[in-house]
């Protein structure tokens, strides 16, 4: 369990000690997607749904998801993000839309869970939005595309 930060030397969870780490500028992106009913797609993207802008709210979700990350992810340290963009991409073949969080902070830890929770949010209130129409929605693919900052450098997905 010693390589799993996130457990003692008995194998409890805790909390990382964070508190020796350098405050470095660091940045998260990650991705995903709802995929959805070709129907649905076409209510989304010509504004039709009943319950308003789901792409603008959706949206806000994802940042508002990024700021409580640490209230839903038990050990997640509260940060002080700097910055959060969301951006839904339609995309007709799936149907449905791509979703892509970052997420900034200058800090002692990454902001990974944060753009993670990001994206999840956003997807979750897309179909939240839509559900009375399309139960079958799926929601896929979140992974973290970008990594930078800390001592473990940085990493992108291939």
């Amino acid at each position: 369990m010693s390589d799993l930060t996130h457990f003692d030397d008995s194998g409890n969870a805790h909390m990382v000690d964070v508190s020796e780490k350098a405050v470095t500028s660091r940045i998260a992106t990650a991705s995903g997607w709802i995929k959805m009913a070709p129907e649905t797609f076409a209510l989304i993207t010509e504004g039709r749904a009943k319950k308003g802008d789901v792409v603008g709210v959706a949206r806000l979700a994802g940042i508002m998801g990024a700021k409580k990350t640490p209230e839903l992810i038990p050990l997640c340290h509260p940060l002080p993000i700097t910055k959060v963009t969301v951006d839904l991409t339609q995309d007709p073949d799936l149907p449905g839309l791509r979703i892509e969080a970052t997420v900034k902070t200058t800090g002692q830890t990454g902001v990974e869970m944060e753009a993670l929770t990001a994206v999840s949010t956003c997807a979750l209130t897309v179909y939240d939005m839509v559900k009375a129409v399309d139960k079958a929605m799926e929601i896929g693919g979140i992974h973290v595309t970008l990594k930078d900052g800390g001592k473990s450098g940085r990493y992108e997905a291939q």
